[in-house]
């Protein structure tokens, strides 16, 4: 078993990177990447597990020896990147997502990429500009894409990620007509909390609901995401900012998700659904969260072993499916986790 988070820093004191820890070891292990760095994203090639990519501020880079040498891809942008994922079908089609709003297609492992047509308005204005946080393919119909924009809420390709248009009006307008689903923070719109999406998921139990976790919950579209409905998840749950969704690569009836009060707080939470997201129950229990629950990793080999993440360091791991946990730390001076990958 080897681990990887990323962590980034963005307020205040600390530092960013990228760590590895092995099965057996008893700590993290510093990347060798150019410092400082701020890494967002990881994703592990599904076949070819020593090929890790990374997702930073400084463009996407590459390892093919388990992360013990990196190489940066030469992306046609400097945009800080996001998110990365492969294409179900062919690992060497990558997609990169970028801040500015991009998306940047490659069909030969990261060595040349393409820019994707993107036509999503602007409808808030933030502190930061608008960017991709994660990927999700229809695994029946892999050719349509979805992306979770903070703060921009949905898009959809139908082509391939060749081009993505914008599916984010019918969060606008639940906001409008909820008042519990408004949020303002930064902006000058009360619709802010509800575009302010992390993460999406497509189950192939049922391809056509797509699952969008954002600051105001969980929110779900059954008609492959032109219109998104409450999905309450409140009455499962009293902390309700949403900050991961993920589908388990064992049972795609499983999915998990990490809910806490808000970016930056005191506390977190992981939860499963074992009826594709229709109910939630809490499975962290044991353990202390002492910041936001960012990211969830489930084992490929193994539907028993978990792993979450803590924004202030924690990283927590469970071999038996959630009934028991082990705590470890990451070095004191690192802050900011985004990003927990298993390999």
């Amino acid at each position: 078993m080897t681990l990887y988070v990323g962590a980034a820093r963005w307020v205040g004191e600390g530092k960013g990177g990228l760590y590895r820890r092995e099965n057996g070891q008893p700590g993290w292990r510093e990347m060798d990447l150019p410092q400082p760095i701020q890494v967002h994203a990881i994703s592990v090639h599904p076949w070819r597990r020593e090929v890790v990519y990374a997702a930073t501020d400084r463009g996407v880079f590459r390892s093919l020896d388990a992360g013990n040498h990196w190489q940066a891809l030469s992306t046609p942008s400097l945009a800080q990147t996001w998110a990365i994922a492969f294409h179900p079908d062919d690992p060497d089609r990558l997609y990169a997502g970028t801040s500015p709003l991009g998306v940047w297609c490659s069909e030969d492992g990261g060595e040349t990429w393409r820019a994707a047509k993107v036509a999503v308005p602007a409808r808030v204005r933030m502190a930061f500009d608008c960017r991709v946080m994660r990927f999700a393919f229809d695994p029946t119909q892999v050719n349509r894409m979805y992306a979770a924009l903070e703060v921009g809420g949905v898009m959809r390709s139908l082509d391939g990620g060749a081009s993505w248009t914008d599916c984010a009006q019918t969060l606008v307008d639940l906001a409008e007509a909820h008042p519990h689903l408004r949020s303002r923070i930064q902006s000058d719109s009360d619709t802010e909390g509800m575009l302010d999406a992390h993460a999406v998921c497509v189950s192939a139990v049922a391809p056509e609901r797509v699952v969008l976790a954002a600051r105001m919950g969980l929110f779900e579209s059954t008609d492959a995401g032109t219109s998104w409905r409450d999905m309450a998840v409140g009455q499962y749950s009293p902390l309700t900012y949403a900050r991961d969704i993920r589908v388990s690569p064992h049972d795609a009836r499983s999915m998990y998700c990490c809910l806490s009060p808000a970016s930056r707080s005191q506390e977190g939470r992981l939860y499963r659904s074992d009826d594709a997201g229709t109910t939630w129950t809490r499975i962290d229990r044991g353990i202390q969260p002492r910041a936001t629950m960012m990211a969830v990793a489930i084992d490929p080999d193994d539907p028993a072993g978990l792993h979450c993440i803590a924004r202030g360091g924690q990283v927590f791991s469970s071999a038996d499916g959630g009934e028991t946990w082990a705590e470890s730390l990451l070095p004191a001076e690192v802050c900011d986790i985004y990003a927990i990958a298993h390999a």
